[in-house]
């Protein structure tokens, strides 16, 4: 499947686009002013211990402390910080090992994080997530150091390889090279680009990711907290590192200053890719040349029609994101079931697509149209995991439930494109919908019953509105006003404001 990365840099703002087969398939973009902090490491302090949720607070110099569960803890390396020789050893020994795929994250050792941490303790921690919304950056105190063709774990004791290297006999033979060349007693990942590589291609990577890591405990040593000691790449090198694979013919960027530093950090590092780097000489911007800008404004749209009539909508929450799969236009020919597996099927393919590029995260809930025979079901479901296939995030999805939903979950690390390109609508704050003119006009009218119910003597109220509500009222309800001053002795005066909210009215005497 031929590829290519096309970037667009200016002082302001990184954005990477890679194509597949001459389609938008993943997005990438990095504000100057709001550069994204996953994979930093910092010197932090432990600034409050939650032992009802098994949580630190981590102070490592941001606007909100980090977030450090008990799971993300490394309790060999504390306690070799803090204990005698014998009592590390004994933890060591019982020490889980770290599935392949997770990483050491995630471990349950049912040793308590009060027991591990205090208050005011200086502890080595990397950002796993960004902060969303409210909630600080998610912190881990394990390390890990990518390069190209590996990932390195300087505490773990584990060389595992990738999940996308499906065969058996080529697995072995990286870990054995890995093994080899790696320093006893540490953890190493094979990434998917080391495919088919030998000692000599792992070799630069190791000698670069051991000297990071040496630097790391330096300037540990030498720092005060909160203190930053090491800030990853920017997105056009984090780009080059891990997603320039063997599939992607060329990169493009449009900016000659980055062009020469990827220019100079290639021949460095990645010098067989060099002659695949191109500078964009064109007068049309480099995104509207590739039709690129199209496809983003897109990716922000509710509903996506599909070929066939259909179309999917995408809602995303705080908890979640539903997806609905609907027939629409599309009505088929004679059988009813297979105008919902050709639908059905369709979606599939530009769910994955839209999850990819609109980077959804966390749990996701496709609703697909309901399928009566269960050979149906099975050929959605193992379409989707197909798909699944050619997306670089962890996924994990459940079998089609009786009501036709796919409960699934994708690894979330950076925010979706549309929390990073939209704010919430400050007219609805982010409901996706207001009150009309005609429940704010009842309302008033309620209003109005309370007043006039509470005073005997006349009374002059101004009422100030929007203008559609405004309408409303005089357009329909000015007899029931007329009604109302007679009932209740009163006598209104409604101005029209422009400027308040649809919603807001002011009743004032």
């Amino acid at each position: 499947m031929p590829s290519q990365i096309i970037i667009n840099s200016n002082p302001r703002e990184i954005r990477v686009a890679l194509m597949e087969n001459n389609q938008l398939v993943e997005l990438f973009i990095e504000h100057k002013a709001k550069k994204g902090i996953v994979g930093n490491v910092y010197k932090g302090v432990v600034t409050k211990i939650l032992p009802g949720m098994q949580v630190a607070f981590v102070n490592v110099g941001l606007e909100k402390a980090g977030f450090l569960y008990v799971g993300d803890i490394d309790v060999i390396d504390l306690l070799d910080y803090e204990a005698d020789d014998e009592e590390s050893d004994s933890i060591n020994a019982a020490g889980n090992t770290p599935d392949e795929e997770r990483g050491p994250r995630g471990i349950d050792r049912g040793i308590p994080i009060q027991d591990l941490l205090h208050e005011g303790q200086e502890i080595m921690v990397q950002v796993a997530k960004n902060p969303l919304g409210t909630k600080g950056a998610r912190i881990t105190s394990f390390v890990t150091l990518p390069g190209r063709y590996m990932v390195y774990m300087p505490t773990v004791n584990q060389v595992s390889v990738s999940r996308r290297i499906e065969d058996e006999e080529e697995r072995e033979r990286l870990k054995g090279i890995v093994a080899e060349i790696g320093r006893p007693g540490e953890g190493y990942i094979v990434r998917t680009a080391g495919q088919g590589r030998h000692g000599k291609d792992f070799e630069p990577d190791i000698r670069f990711l051991h000297g990071q890591w040496d630097m790391l405990g330096t300037r540990f040593d030498d720092s005060q907290a909160p203190a930053l000691l090491y800030e990853d790449l920017n997105l056009i090198a984090r780009s080059i590192r891990d997603i320039f694979t063997e599939n992607v013919d060329r990169l493009v960027i449009d900016s000659k200053t980055d062009y020469e530093k990827c220019i100079e950090f290639c021949s460095t590092y990645l010098p067989h890719i060099v002659d695949k780097i191109e500078l964009h000489k064109e007068a049309v911007p480099i995104f509207d040349h590739h039709g690129l800008e199209i496809e983003i404004n897109r990716a922000l749209g509710r509903k996506i029609w599909l070929k066939s009539g259909g179309f999917i909508t995408i809602d995303q929450t705080e908890a979640l994101t539903a997806v609905d799969v609907n027939t629409g236009k599309f009505v088929g020919h004679t059988d009813p079931e297979e105008t919902i597996l050709k639908t059905n099927l369709e979606a599939v393919k530009e769910i994955v697509y839209q999850l990819r590029l609109r980077n959804i995260g966390g749990i996701i809930i496709v609703d697909f149209i309901d399928m009566s025979k269960e050979e149906s079901k099975e050929t959605v479901w193992n379409s989707l995991q197909q798909e699944l296939k050619n997306d670089r995030s962890r996924t994990n999805i459940l079998k089609i439930s009786d009501l036709g939903l796919v409960e699934m979950t994708r690894k979330r690390v950076r925010g979706s494109l549309s929390q990073i390109l939209s704010d919430p609508c400050p007219y609805c704050e982010g409901k996706g919908h207001i009150k009309s003119p005609a429940t704010v006009c009842y309302e008033i009218i309620r209003a109005l019953q309370r007043i006039g119910a509470n005073n005997i003597h006349k009374k002059k109220l101004a009422i100030e509105v929007h203008p559609a509500v405004y309408d409303l009222l005089f357009e329909e309800e000015s007899a029931f006003l007329e009604e109302l001053e007679n009932m209740y002795h009163l006598e209104f005066q409604v101005k029209v404001n422009p400027k308040l909210h649809q919603e807001q009215y002011y009743i004032t005497t």
